[in-house]
């Protein structure tokens, strides 16, 4: 199976109304008056980062890419929950997870620690809880037309730095190694828009996504986009990994945090995304898919 089906069998198991189907990035659970978020991301060796990459880089991302995906909810981060295997490097693991830990003020509630195989590549898993600061909680759906279509930050930050990183060029390497979660953004958002999510897998991909929740089409302008390389326009928003906020406002509304407004939300057309006037019916090539 690739991730796709995957995900579609398991929407055949008993889950919680909370799930939402399996079609965001997170639970959404009510308990009284209070809503809390969970969400659980893993990084592998090999594909989330690079063998012999520095452990506490690896930590930092390992936390910051689960509160990315609270940040996408407007939510108050309470802890994480740790899932952590043994290998080189344990010592700057730790000292890499204090660093991101202090940096959002978010404690560690435990988790577990397992041995790997010697030589195998090594995985590590974190659940992330939070405590929605405005409901409902913003959710991939909800996009309405006429709305505008957002996004912070710069888009291909994350590639440039892989790109550094792996052949030991002189550039920045942080944007990939230690991404920033969007917390404060998601938390000011979370009133207002009426769909959001993060991009970790490409921006067009993602917008994809939150075209057919929301069953309307995305419309994107790419020389509106905020890009970290302008020559590499399709690498920019296919490449991922930038972990910020893609999110719709309604008309008249304006954003209360940096970010670049890229299209507009249309009515449900055969495709789901239209891209400089060129429908896209098919999301393959369009980010990063676990196959």
């Amino acid at each position: 199976m690739n991730e796709s089906q995957f995900i579609t069998a398991l929407r055949n198991l008993p889950l919680h109304k909370g799930a939402v189907d399996l079609a965001d990035d997170a639970a959404v659970i009510a308990l009284g008056s209070d809503v809390f978020v969970i969400t659980h991301d893993m990084l592998v060796e090999g594909r989330h980062f690079l063998p012999g990459q520095h452990m506490a880089d690896v930590a930092w991302k390992l936390v910051a890419t689960n509160l990315s995906d609270l940040a996408a909810k407007g939510t108050d981060p309470l802890g994480v929950v740790l899932g952590y295997m043994l290998g080189d490097g344990d010592a700057d693991f730790i000292d890499g997870l204090d660093e991101v830990l202090t940096h959002y003020g978010v404690p560690l509630l435990g988790g577990d620690t397992v041995s790997g195989v010697h030589g195998s590549a090594r995985a590590f898993g974190l659940t992330a809880i939070g405590h929605a600061s405005h409901t409902p909680v913003p959710r991939r759906s909800g996009a309405r037309i006429g709305d505008a279509i957002y996004v912070t930050g710069t888009l291909g930050a994350a590639m440039l730095g892989f790109e550094a990183l792996r052949d030991g060029t002189d550039g920045d390497p942080t944007p990939y190694t230690r991404p920033m979660a969007r917390l404060a953004e998601g938390r000011d958002l979370a009133p207002l828009a009426t769909a959001m999510m993060d991009v970790s897998d490409g921006l067009l991909l993602d917008a994809f996504r939150m075209a057919e929740a929301s069953e309307a089409t995305f419309a994107i302008d790419s020389a509106a986009a905020p890009l970290a390389a302008p020559a590499r326009v399709m690498d920019c928003l296919t490449w991922g990994d930038d972990y910020e906020l893609l999110f719709t406002l309604p008309t008249g509304t304006f954003p209360p945090v940096p970010a670049t407004r890229i299209g507009e939300v249309r009515p449900k057309g055969f495709a789901p995304l239209v891209l400089d006037g060129e429908p896209l019916v098919n999301a393959d090539g369009l980010g990063y898919v676990h196959e």
